[in-house]
């Protein structure tokens, strides 16, 4: 017995010292991280910002994946099924949360097929139309849809976008069902608001930024509490009469369950070092957000964020009976 134990006790000692040398070498290779969504888009933007800092810091190359479809089901699959080795990880927005309700089916277990990095940021939401509608405000928005609510078509760019969630938030904050009419992605709806083919967008600062300041859309209130520094002259919904429409699109890293926690905490502090990145800090500033602080770039905090989310967002999705499968 006492053979047995010290053989178990040798081994054990290697595996922690094993654990421990590789913290010490990760990273050695270039790291994917995959966003389950199309290149170019919001949560695109975002990744790539928060990729090319962390690289300075790892001192390896982080190359974006783009691996989208089924509301980015399919890229976070992907992750899930990935080798645990920190080579392999997920920047995902709030479809991490909806996913868990929209999808009925889903080949992963959402709370428990990952390991959890940190927050990144969470981007306001804002309501934009084809710079040709009628209405001058929120409140006049509000009224034209429900007296038109047979003719009225909302833009998302797929079942489980942001732009999705968004407007179901407003449909519901109006009480009013409208048309829906969802793309393949966040630039085919864009081009269709510019052209005047759809009426109503609800989407994130990351996307509408340039072409609300451009005066190519016409942008009517922003999700968040308050107004946004990038858009001063631009009310709430709270202001515009709507304050049960609130909703912001965070975005998170995750690794594959199983991934070594010294592993994990690496990444974590190399989220939180590019995240007070100048260059970053910047950009998200540029596109209406802020970067998540320390406290909320942390495994914990993005855990708590994901649990709460899916209790947020289930009687939602039900109460809309919208599923994606």
């Amino acid at each position: 017995m006492k053979t047995l134990n010290a053989l178990l006790g040798a081994v054990a000692a290697l595996s922690l010292s094993a654990a421990s040398a590789n913290a010490q070498t990760y990273p050695d290779r270039s790291i994917t991280m995959v966003v389950p969504f199309s290149a170019g888009g919001p949560t695109d933007t975002v990744a790539r910002l928060v990729a090319e800092s962390m690289s300075k810091d790892l001192g390896q190359q982080i190359i974006v994946e783009n691996v989208g479809g089924a509301g980015g089901t399919l890229g976070a699959g992907r992750v899930a099924q990935a080798d645990p080795d920190g080579y392999t990880v997920l920047l995902h927005h709030i479809g991490m949360a909806t996913s868990a309700t929209l999808y009925r089916k889903l080949a992963y277990d959402t709370l428990n097929a990952f390991e959890y990095v940190g927050l990144v940021t969470e981007v306001p939401m804002t309501i934009v139309a084809r710079k040709d509608l009628e209405p001058t405000d929120l409140k006049g928005l509000v009224e034209y849809a429900k007296a038109n609510k047979d003719t009225v078509t909302v833009a998302n760019a797929g079942i489980g976008a942001a732009s999705h969630l968004c407007g179901m938030m407003f449909m519901s904050a109006i009480e009013t069902p409208l048309t829906t009419v969802p793309y393949k992605g966040t630039g085919p709806a864009m081009t269709d608001l510019l052209g005047g083919q759809v009426d109503i967008m609800c989407d994130q600062t990351t996307n509408t930024t340039k072409q609300i300041q451009g005066g190519t859309i016409k942008a009517y209130a922003v999700t968040s509490p308050e107004r946004l520094k990038v858009f001063p002259d631009l009310p709430t919904t709270t202001e515009g009469g709507l304050s049960g429409l609130q909703v912001g699109i965070w975005h998170g890293v995750y690794t594959p369950k199983g991934t070594p926690a010294d592993v994990n905490e690496r990444l974590s502090k190399s989220l939180q070092v590019a995240l007070k990145d100048p260059n970053v800090v910047a950009r998200f500033g540029e596109l209406g957000t802020i970067p998540s602080s320390d406290a909320d770039a942390t495994p914990a905090a993005l855990k708590a964020k994901l649990e709460a989310e899916i209790t947020r967002w289930k009687p939602v999705i039900e109460a809309a009976g919208q599923y994606a499968d």
